[in-house]
């Protein structure tokens, strides 16, 4: 049976898609003027000329990139942080939150385990304390100070243990029953029918470890050890003109500093992007079946 909506429903969808419509844009916008400033000569960089196009079309900040050992060496850095921090605070999730998603009859300490991580969630020793933490267990200026410090997010465990506890236990009942142990149910059976929150904590660690700078900027001591939001954040014009060669002093008058930082934001945005496509289909039934609690 077909359904006629009135007037009202109308002007409300429409009113919807308008909306979402500029929500889509304004986040996309940013994006959008990184790379027009990113290909744009350096008058009109520097003088805010580049809107909503490029205006004298050059790829000079892109050349200068290539050329640029110290961001590529960032850039490595961060694509190790993200897989092992991504790795380590899964593998973490996956083992805190199955023994917590069970009933006081089956783990005794679970509500003891679930109100210390809160309370650790809403009250933090501060930074000074996390840094000295760090250093005396020798992490200082090691990529696994960046990937431990925050390897085990409250939220994500929240929203793990509450998809664990719909999953149906009479899929665990009759593992048990087949002779499986805690182990093998957990990984057998719990993980392949979590693939959706999964999938969900995934992206919510890689994007917070791949735009995180404030950690590598305490935890690191030399540029060389910086991830690469880092790097980026702590970019600073250095022109030395008696070291300068003959290229570098006709580069240095055909490139802005405003194009060059651009094309590096630019750069750095685009493995998320990548990333993203392949997880967003997850993303919503992670988000809705974690986060209502039965």
């Amino acid at each position: 049976m077909i359904q006629t909506k009135s007037f009202g429903e109308n002007v409300f969808k429409t009113a919807n898609i308008i909306l979402m419509i500029v929500l889509a844009l304004s986040c996309l916008y940013p994006l959008w003027y990184a790379f027009c400033l990113s290909i744009s000569d350096k008058a009109a960089a520097n003088s805010g000329l580049v809107t909503f196009y490029p205006i004298g079309f050059t790829l000079q900040s892109y050349r200068e990139i290539m050329k640029e050992a110290m961001f590529f060496n960032s850039f490595w850095i961060s694509i190790q942080r993200t897989v092992l921090g991504t790795g380590v605070a899964l593998i973490l999730l996956i083992v805190m939150a199955y023994p917590l998603s069970k009933n006081k009859r089956d783990f005794r300490p679970r509500d003891i385990i679930m109100w210390i991580v809160i309370f650790c969630m809403l009250f933090n020793g501060g930074t000074i304390p996390w840094y000295i933490t760090v250093k005396n267990y020798g992490l200082i200026d090691s990529i696994w100070a960046l990937v431990l410090a925050g390897s085990l997010p409250v939220f994500n465990l929240i929203l793990m243990v509450n998809f664990f506890r719909g999953i149906p236990r009479d899929l665990e009942e009759a593992a048990v029953v087949d002779g499986a142990g805690p182990w093998k149910i957990l990984f057998m059976v719990v993980v392949p029918c979590s693939i959706p929150v999964i999938a969900t904590i995934v992206l919510f660690t890689g994007v917070y470890h791949w735009n995180e700078f404030f950690q590598g900027l305490v935890l690191t001591t030399t540029e060389k050890h910086y991830p690469l939001q880092t790097y980026i954040r702590q970019i600073v014009v250095n022109i030395q003109a008696t070291t300068l060669t003959r290229d570098q002093i006709e580069n240095l008058f055909k490139l802005s500093n405003k194009s060059l930082n651009a094309a590096k934001v630019f750069i750095a945005m685009i493995p998320m992007l990548v990333v993203y496509p392949f997880l967003q289909r997850y993303f919503i039934s992670g988000i809705m079946l974690g986060a209502v609690k039965e």
